[in-house]
């Protein structure tokens, strides 16, 4: 009787271990999750799209055809700019390969409602290859777990109906946007507070949508970080951190006076750096978000 116990109990531990994943492991699961995912998005290539896929493709014409201090004037379309400044570059960079492929793409007059496969496949493609930050991202937060919960909420993001949708219908980012979340909270999962504010600042620049959770942040991170000895150099080494990234996202325009008043007796007062993108949080202009 004692030997089958403890063969039993042999038994639980090997179990237990093989349930406890090597972050290989599930690295391979996520990799095969997100191959299968990817066959999927490359099917829905010729699907339907809102009105959201002019609105990038026209973006990588007006980030490519203007220099950075007309992007916020520009209204030679209906769909102006009214991301922040870091999804604007993002866009650039997309601009400089999408010229490549057709140069219509970035024509900002004679590419308005440019339809044609060579911009469907591309800007489909970019979708897919943005999704990788979502996949490290989920990665980094889930390599501690067992393999059981990994492979939960793989499929329940990687394979989410909703991302299907938006992204890859709809046509949107939010995976991409989603990964540089899911980066964040992972560094606060291992106590890289610092660091886990620092990358949420940045998706800030990246869309202003996400200042919903700022509170959260603020007030984790005060109780969190700034605490014990050495927590008022921690609060202002934090917050002087922060302010520099939207100084280095926001500062250009900054220079060039797109940021400022002009005139607050003007209609003018608020500039298009901040007019577009607060109606956007209050629903006049956004058509998919999170």
């Amino acid at each position: 009787m004692e030997c089958t116990g403890m063969s039993a109990e042999k038994e639980d531990v090997i179990h237990h271990q093989q349930r406890m994943a090597h972050p290989s492991t599930g690295l391979s699961e996520l990799a095969w999750m997100a191959a299968m995912a990817t066959v999927v998005k490359v099917l829905l290539i010729p699907a339907y799209h809102s009105t959201d896929f002019e609105v990038h493709r026209h973006w990588l014409a007006l980030t490519h055809s203007l220099p950075f201090n007309q992007w916020y004037l520009d209204e030679s379309s209906p769909w102006t700019l009214d991301y922040p400044p870091l999804f604007a570059c993002f866009e650039k960079l997309l601009s400089l390969f999408a010229v490549h492929v057709d140069p219509k793409i970035v024509d900002l007059i004679n590419g308005l409602n440019y339809k044609a496969e060579t911009v469907v496949v591309f800007q489909r493609v970019t979708v897919m290859l943005a999704d990788l930050v979502l996949y490290f991202s989920l990665w980094r937060c889930c390599r501690k777990l067992s393999l059981e919960k990994q492979r939960l909420v793989y499929i329940s993001i990687v394979w989410s109906p909703s991302l299907f949708i938006i992204d890859h219908i709809h046509f949107q980012y939010n995976g991409f946007l989603l990964g540089i979340l899911l980066l964040s909270l992972s560094f606060l999962s291992e106590g890289q507070d610092f660091m886990g504010g620092l990358v949420f600042a940045v998706l800030l620049c990246f869309k202003h949508l996400f200042l919903v959770a700022a509170p959260v942040y603020f007030v984790y991170l005060l109780r969190h970080y700034c605490r014990g000895p050495y927590r008022i150099v921690k609060f202002f080494t934090l917050g002087i951190s922060v302010l520099a990234v939207f100084l280095l996202a926001f500062g250009p325009f900054i220079y060039y006076g797109q940021v400022l008043l002009a005139d607050v007796t003007s209609s003018e007062a608020l500039i298009s750096i901040w007019k577009r993108p607060v109606s956007c949080i209050l629903g006049s202009k956004c058509v998919g978000t999170l």
